[in-house]
């Protein structure tokens, strides 16, 4: 393992952006994942294959977000205590993270293999396409264990202030998805189970990858197979931090479950174009999902040495850069969201409902770049309960509202879309009168 990297010394946004850029790079190789499973499917497949990758999939990120949440408690509590010059701890606090994170994985994978039926049905998956739902759910749940893996070796890496060697990983996973996805969709003709299968595959290469680096270099601290225990004190600690966000995170996407549920009554075309828009905005929300990611790890170690004015220079930094993204993003999903659509289907039905939910989330574009870094700005100092409370209230009391409002209005996905901007902006206010009363708590 490379040295620990300290973010409490010298310049803020050169050391940033070194961590954030081999951070956006993983979460675009990471975007890809699904992204190559809709597009092969989308050139290769059926629009029913489609909408069973599309459906699946969104049910299977958010089960995926819940675990990524939760592994943030180790990223904090590593960074924070990398912070206060306590790094004899950080074995036992990753052999702990490691130990109850395979536990969470064996319960997952009985929970999506078995509960498949009810999960499909849950989604009102449309009936042409239950079939090819069922089985994306059942083979990426499957592979839990090698997802739940591959997120808890990255967070562990990004505690240690080392993001390159995560990318190395999924970078070469990616390759693999690739070919993966091309054998089993276009030459085996397996449709949304072949998608499923060349994702988990490509997972399992990752985390061998990962297990190999780890092995060829030597760790800062003491780790050894004694540290791979559950120690009650450091699960309270990992749960403290990354239970409200785990909680928080898997209530959104909730939220965006419920939508989803909502717009598959309005058949194939309108479930598998929401399935494609949702793709896309992978992609378009990747810089601040990077700076959110980043500023966590960058704000745990200098709350945790006590150095505030440092966590919000970082904070405004943030801000600043991923808004100049945002703006770009806005004007090309907007204006050009059809374009954007067309990579990953042929069907011109699909494009069309997928280009008019887009716009509605082009908007958004312009705020989360607000949104997502007072997120890890409040992750890294520790304040996960309001980051908690505020994804509740904007889930379930502006955004599903809103969703079901429109969607008694009219079919037409734009409207139905908006519900998610509305939501950002109710989170950024409730951000706003969060920062007065942490800068009151550090002063």
């Amino acid at each position: 393992m490379e040295q620990v990297h300290n973010f409490t010394e010298g310049k803020i946004l050169k050391p940033l952006l070194s961590f954030m850029l081999p951070v956006l790079a993983a979460l675009f190789l990471q975007a890809m994942y699904g992204a190559v499973d809709l597009l092969v499917v989308g050139h290769f497949g059926t629009s029913e294959d489609v909408s069973g990758v599309s459906t699946g999939s969104m049910l299977l990120m958010t089960l995926t977000n819940v675990v990524t949440s939760f592994s943030m408690g180790v990223t904090v509590a590593l960074g924070q205590q990398i912070g206060r010059g306590e790094t004899e701890k950080a074995g036992d606090t990753i052999g702990t993270g490691i130990t109850f994170f395979g536990i969470i994985a064996i319960m997952l994978t009985f929970f999506t293999i078995f509960g498949r039926n009810m999960l499909a049905g849950v989604m009102n998956a449309p009936a042409a396409a239950f079939t090819q739902t069922t089985q994306y759910i059942s083979i990426c749940g499957a592979g839990f264990l090698v997802i739940v893996a591959y997120n808890i070796l990255g967070s562990i890496f990004r505690g240690l202030g080392d993001s390159k060697t995560p990318l190395m990983a999924v970078g070469i996973a990616c390759v693999a998805n690739i070919f993966g996805d091309l054998y089993f969709v276009s030459v085996l003709h397996m449709g949304a189970a072949g998608a499923a299968l060349a994702t988990v595959l490509a997972q399992l290469l990752s985390v061998i990858v990962s297990l190999v680096l780890i092995s060829r270099r030597s760790l800062p601290f003491a780790f050894t197979r004694h540290s791979l225990r559950p120690q009650m004190e450091i699960v309270k600690r990992i749960l403290a931090i990354g239970f409200p966000i785990a909680l928080q995170d898997f209530l959104v996407g909730m939220s965006f479950l419920v939508i989803m549920a909502i717009i598959n009554r309005l058949g194939v075309d309108a479930s598998a174009g929401v399935g494609v828009a949702e793709k896309v905005c992978g992609f378009i929300m990747l810089v601040p999902s990077a700076f959110m990611q980043s500023m966590a790890a960058f704000v745990a170690q200098n709350i945790g040495a006590a150095k505030y004015d440092r966590s919000y220079k970082t904070l405004s930094y943030g801000i600043r850069l991923s808004f100049m993204f945002g703006v770009l993003m806005f004007f090309l999903s907007f204006f050009h969201g059809d374009i954007l659509c067309g990579f990953f289907t042929k069907d011109a039905a699909v494009i069309a409902q997928a280009a008019d939910y887009l716009k509605a989330y082009s908007i958004d574009c312009l705020l989360t770049c607000f949104l997502f870094c007072f997120i890890g700005f409040y992750n890294g100092a520790g304040e996960t309960l309001f980051v908690m409370a505020q994804g509740i209230i904007g889930a379930f009391c502006v955004r599903i509202p809103v969703a079901f409002a429109m969607s008694r209005l009219t079919t037409r996905l734009f409207f139905i879309g908006l519900a998610t901007p509305c939501s950002t902006i109710t989170q950024i206010i409730l951000c706003l009168i969060m920062f007065r009363r942490v800068k009151r708590k550090y002063h």
